[in-house]
C-alpha cells in the first residue's frame, strides 16, 4: 500500500479533526440555549392515605424524592421534625412497566433513620429535612431548612444510603444564615426545600423557597419572590455560583381563609449544561396552584458576590430563563401540596418518566400524592443539528 506524503497525511487528519472540534465547540455553546423538553404527558397518579403506618412510622411529610436507577428504587425524605418519629427517608418501588401509574404501583419497602456524626438520631425539633438527591457513591444528600426562630441553621449533609449515618457537611455561605435580629438570611420554613445533582455528579444545586430577608420580600398574593439558586462543586465540597430565580405572581380567584403561601420547592438537573426543571407551588386558601418550568442558567448573572441584591441595580442582574411546561391545574386530578420531583424509570417506549410527590403535612384532610408523566427530551445531537438548521431537524 503506498504511503502518503506527510503533508497530505496531515491534511487528511485535519479534515477529520477540525469538524469534530467545531461540533464540540458549537455543542458546548448551544446545548443549553433552547428548550430540551419537547412534551410532557400525564400518565397517572397514586395516593397514600394520611396515617398510613409502615415499620412503626407514619408515612407523611414527603417533601423530596430521588431515583436510584441502579436499583430501580425511589427515596423520599420526610420533613417530620422528630415529632412522629426520628428524621428519616423512605424507600419505595414505583412500577411504571405498563406505561402508566395507578394506586397499586407504589409500594413502601424500607425506612432509614438519619444519624448524626455520633451515629445517633437527630434530636427532635433540630431538623426540617426537605430535599434529597442521590449520588453514584451509594450516598444521599439531604437539605434541612433549620429553624429561624430558634436560630438553628439550615444544613446540607451527605448520608450513607444503607445506614443513614452522616458522612459530610457542606458549608453554608453566611448570607444564608439567620441572625437574631432577623435582618438577613433565610426566612423561617422558606429555605432549602430543593436539592439536585447534575448527571456527571460534579455539581449539587439547592435554592431558597423564598427571598433571603436582605434580598426582598416574601411572596404574597399577586406578588412573586426573588429566590436564590446555590451551586456547590462536589469535587471541592465548596459553594460556588448563585443565581436569581424569580417566582411567578399568583393571585387566588377566591380565598375566604386569607391564607397564602407560594415559592420554589424543588429543582431537577436535566443535564450538565445548566438545564433544570423547577416546581412553583402556591397554597391559595382553597387549593393548590402548581407549575412545572424548564429553566436555564446559561445567561443568568452569577450573584454570589452580592450579599443583598436589593442594593444592586436590577438591570445588572439577569435571572434564570424560564419556560412554562405545565400548569397542573389543567390535569383531571385534585392537586395536593406538590413539593418534590425526580426523573424516574424509563417507560416501555424508552422515554423517561417524571415523578412528582406531595407533602401531606400529616393532615387528615390531605394525602400523599404521586403523579407520573412521560417526557420527550430532545437529544443533544438533534438539538445541535436543529440549531445549525440542518434539513429535517
Amino acid at each position: 500500500m503506498p504511503r502518503l506524503p506527510k503533508p497530505q497525511k496531515l491534511s487528511l487528519i485535519l479534515i477529520f479533526i477540525i469538524p469534530l472540534i467545531l461540533i464540540g465547540f458549537l455543542f458546548n455553546n448551544f446545548a443549553s440555549a433552547s428548550s430540551i423538553i419537547k412534551s410532557i404527558e400525564f400518565i397517572g397518579q397514586a395516593t397514600l392515605p394520611t396515617g398510613l403506618i409502615f415499620q412503626k412510622t407514619e408515612i407523611g411529610g414527603l417533601s423530596g424524592i430521588t431515583y436510584d436507577a441502579k436499583n430501580n428504587l425511589y427515596y423520599a425524605i420526610s420533613d417530620d421534625r422528630g415529632q412522629k418519629a426520628s428524621p428519616r427517608f423512605y424507600t419505595f418501588t414505583i412500577d411504571l412497566s405498563k406505561g402508566k401509574l395507578t394506586n397499586n404501583d407504589v409500594i413502601p419497602v424500607g425506612v432509614t433513620n438519619l444519624l448524626n456524626t455520633s451515629n445517633q438520631p437527630f434530636p427532635a425539633n433540630t431538623t426540617d429535612t426537605e430535599g434529597i438527591a442521590i449520588t453514584n457513591q451509594d450516598t444521599i444528600f439531604v437539605s434541612s431548612e433549620g429553624d429561624v426562630d430558634k436560630l438553628i441553621n439550615p444544613f446540607i449533609k451527605e448520608f450513607a444510603l444503607a445506614s443513614g449515618k452522616t458522612i459530610s457537611t457542606l458549608p453554608i455561605p453566611d448570607k444564608f444564615l439567620p441572625d437574631s435580629q432577623k435582618q438577613k438570611g433565610i426566612r423561617n420554613n422558606l429555605a432549602f426545600e430543593s436539592l439536585t445533582i447534575t448527571p456527571n455528579q460534579k455539581f449539587l444545586f439547592t435554592a431558597t423557597e423564598n427571598a433571603l430577608i436582605q434580598d426582598g420580600p416574601a411572596a404574597k398574593s399577586g406578588v412573586g419572590t426573588s429566590s436564590r439558586i446555590l451551586e456547590y462543586n462536589l469535587l471541592t465540597k465548596q459553594p460556588e455560583r448563585e443565581f436569581l430565580y424569580q417566582t411567578e405572581p399568583v393571585t387566588p380567584l377566591f380565598n375566604p381563609t386569607g391564607k397564602f403561601a407560594s415559592g420554589l420547592p424543588d429543582l431537577l438537573a436535566l443535564n450538565n449544561q445548566g438545564n433544570f426543571l423547577s416546581i412553583e407551588r402556591s397554597f391559595t386558601g382553597l387549593g393548590f396552584t402548581v407549575f412545572v418550568f424548564e429553566i436555564s442558567l446559561e445567561n443568568a448573572t452569577d450573584i454570589h458576590n452580592f450579599d443583598s441584591i436589593a442594593k444592586i441595580d436590577p438591570d445588572k442582574i439577569k435571572p434564570v430563563e424560564k419556560k412554562l411546561l405545565l400548569d397542573l391545574r389543567t390535569l383531571d386530578v385534585s392537586l395536593d401540596n406538590i413539593e418534590g420531583l425526580t426523573l424516574g424509570a424509563k417507560l416501555p417506549d424508552g422515554q423517561p418518566s417524571l415523578i412528582l410527590i406531595s407533602d401531606n403535612n400529616f393532615n387528615g384532610l390531605q394525602q400523599t400524592q404521586i403523579l407520573a408523566f412521560k417526557l420527550k427530551i430532545e437529544s443533544p445531537l438533534t438539538r445541535l443539528l436543529r440549531r445549525l438548521k440542518i434539513p429535517n431537524f
